[in-house]
């Protein structure tokens, strides 16, 4: 039977090891001739990305030794670093952001050279041609500085064997994004976009004609209309230019056809996904050209293959989860894909249409914890300001060992997640389990601006960043305190990056949260909107307004300019390497905490960047937060825990 004991309190098989240990994530998937491979972020090696590669009948294999770290820092965030040759990989190496080539039995080598200063040239996404003796990458060159104006990104065919220096096939762009070769090696199609917009504001789709020696012979503008998104566009086998745009309001697949954009699967939801990495993919092709796709709503995730009759996709295999990353098995007549489900540990899977079944490849973890003690989010649909309504995942407090005292009602923590043009995501996250385990609840909201429902949804931040995104996240709360789900005197909130800046604002300009956590969080959008790197640059232009005219907006919105009105216990975790929100944003927040007699907590990380990639950090980082609340909440935690110093704690009043 439940051992009965307050919520917090509830030992936990999610232990802190358990975050970190015997797990990886997983990432871009593709087929070679023979084999499968994939990335591998690993924790317990630093955050080292490793390339696998698992042979038919074999079994996974790293493609290349522990000196090597297969990320790549175009736009800071990179994306698919690598790609396939026959049975030669070539990858950016993060250390120098040069690219290597490696086939079984050598040691890589390199094909670009030393740049003039430390990762000044960077390359993302190898497209081999179809002769096999070149790639063509998106390379990004950086000045004697790190200004956004000195970074220049442009599309350039390589060698394989560093016999020639790099041609250039398009540049003018501030910049490019995926880029798709014909089967018969002769056109090249790829996605731009300009400052100010991000590529989910407008971005245009070009296609080059190209000689046998990768010469450009002409040029052409496929589609991109003032307003319009384009996104993953790929050649079908029979030649056949296809392409996702959000010219309906959602993300939905075209075919080019007489030059023209012909709608394949009109359908009110999004297929796939903003373009914040490279290397993305929500469809792919067959041998015979069937297009297959990963797609649903409302928590129902299926794959499916294209009715072109009935211009929708046909589910083969439903599931509560995702399907990305699809990539095709070629002749095998199938799709190599990542599932990432609620249920069970995100994965590499193969899936061949017809059979309905798929093989399991590799997936995040070996170990799974059992059903009793796992969470299932269910959607939740909320009332919030405008008369609009939003959208969240909602976990409730799950432990098969323990049930809560009568009467009890549960905190509850909210999940603001990063971007913010971002979404939640309901794959099996134990960073979630961890806290739904020890009897404390988590809403992870899709405030406005989140991806996934559409531009209309996707705009409502649109100058009103710091005020939707806040209204979301206590309006969720809100709503699970009155539906009798969440003590309203325990709210909690965390996020990281732009989720700390959301989860900062919540702190500072309301009354509702008893704590909060910040990750990397923005406290200063106007040390943001004057301090960040090329990719970001006009970001915030779009979510509150052009620097520097709308300055009295900024500082209205900074977090960090109003701490004079906060009470609220919190505690920020740093990386020192960050180049996207530096050290100097959590250290001014800091500062201000102290001098308002804020309890408060402050806990950097060396060699840590945007993102915590080490084991020893995201471990920390749980067990920092949790012994944090559980200081400012009252309760007692089951784990032992190592303290954290939280400064001016005599000045806490509890809920």
């Amino acid at each position: 039977m439940p051992r009965r004991a307050p919520y917090g309190s509830w030992a936990s098989p999610i232990t802190l090891d358990l975050l970190v240990e015997d797990a990886v994530g997983l990432s871009f998937p593709l087929a070679g001739d023979d084999s499968l491979y994939w990335t591998e972020g690993r924790a317990s090696e630093g955050g080292r990305q490793v390339v696998v590669r698992r042979r038919p009948g074999g079994r996974p294999e790293d493609v290349f030794g522990p000196e090597f770290n297969a990320r790549s820092a175009v736009h800071e965030y990179g994306g698919r670093s690598y790609g396939v040759i026959g049975e030669t990989v070539v990858f950016s190496n993060f250390a120098d952001q040069r690219l290597y080539r490696v086939s079984p039995g050598a040691a890589p080598e390199p094909i670009t050279p030393e740049p003039s200063s430390p990762r000044a040239v960077r390359f993302v996404a190898p497209l081999p041609t179809a002769d096999g003796g070149h790639v063509i990458v998106v390379r990004e060159r950086h000045g004697g500085d790190e200004a956004a104006e000195h970074v220049r990104n442009d599309i350039v065919a390589l060698t394989i064997d560093a016999s020639a220096p790099a041609r250039m096939i398009a540049s003018g762009h501030d910049f490019y994004g995926r880029c798709s070769l014909s089967p018969d090696g002769r056109r090249l199609a790829y996605v731009t976009w300009d400052h100010p917009d991000m590529p989910w504001d407008h971005s245009e789709l070009w296609e080059a004609g190209l000689d046998e020696r990768l010469g450009v012979i002409s040029l052409r503008r496929v589609a991109g209309a003032p307003g319009e998104s384009i996104i993953q566009p790929a050649y079908s086998p029979a030649g056949v230019l296809h392409f996702i745009s959000d010219r309906t309001g959602y993300w939905n697949l075209y075919a080019e056809r007489g030059g023209v954009p012909v709608a394949l699967a009109p359908m009110a939801s999004d297929l796939g996904q903003p373009d914040w990495v490279f290397g993305n993919s929500a469809y792919a092709f067959l041998a015979d050209g069937t297009v297959i796709a990963g797609f649903g709503e409302a928590g129902r995730g299926c794959i499916g293959a294209l009715d072109e009759v009935a211009r929708a996709f046909v589910a083969e295999i439903s599931l509560p989860g995702q399907f990305t990353n699809l990539e095709p098995l070629g002749d095998a007549g199938g799709v190599v894909a990542l599932l990432a489900a609620p249920d069970r540990p995100s994965a590499v899977v193969c899936m061949r249409p017809g059979s309905g079944e798929l093989e399991v490849v590799r997936q995040s973890r070996t170990r799974v914890v059992e059903s009793g003690y796992l969470s299932v989010p269910e959607p939740i649909t909320f009332p919030t300001g405008g008369g609009l309504e939003s959208h969240a995942w909602y976990y409730p407090p799950r432990n098969a060992d323990f049930e809560a005292p009568p009467g009890e009602r549960p905190p509850l923590l909210v999940r603001s997640h990063g971007g913010p043009t971002s979404a939640a995501s309901r794959a099996l996250n134990y960073a979630i389990q961890f806290w739904t385990s020890r009897g404390i609840g988590v809403v992870d909201v899709d405030y406005g601006g989140s991806t996934g429902y559409g531009r209309a949804y996707r705009e409502r931040l649109k100058g009103n960043w710091g005020i939707v995104d806040v209204d979301d996240c206590v309006n969720a709360a809100v709503a699970l305190v009155e539906r009798g789900l969440a003590d309203g005197a325990r709210l909690l909130i965390h996020g990281g990056s732009a989720g700390g800046f959301t989860t900062l604002c919540a702190l500072v300009f309301r009354d509702v949260f008893a704590a909060g956590a910040s990750s990397y969080g923005i406290g200063d959008v106007a040390a943001l909107a004057r301090d960040t790197h090329k990719f970001e640059a006009h970001y915030v232009d779009s979510l509150i307004g052009p620097w520097p005219q709308a300055m009295a907006r900024y500082e209205e919105r900074s977090p960090v300019r109003h701490l004079d009105a906060m009470r609220t216990p919190t505690i920020l975790f740093q990386g020192l390497e960050d180049k996207v929100v530096p050290p100097s944003q959590a250290e001014t927040m800091v500062a201000a905490l102290a001098q308002g007699h804020i309890p408060h907590a402050y806990v950097a990380f060396a060699g840590e960047q945007h993102g915590f990639r080490r084991a020893e950090t995201i471990r920390r980082v749980a067990e920092a937060e949790l012994y944090f609340y559980a200081r400012v909440l009252g309760f007692r935690p089951a784990d032992v825990l190592e303290p954290v110093e939280i400064a001016e704690m005599d000045q806490l009043k509890r809920p």
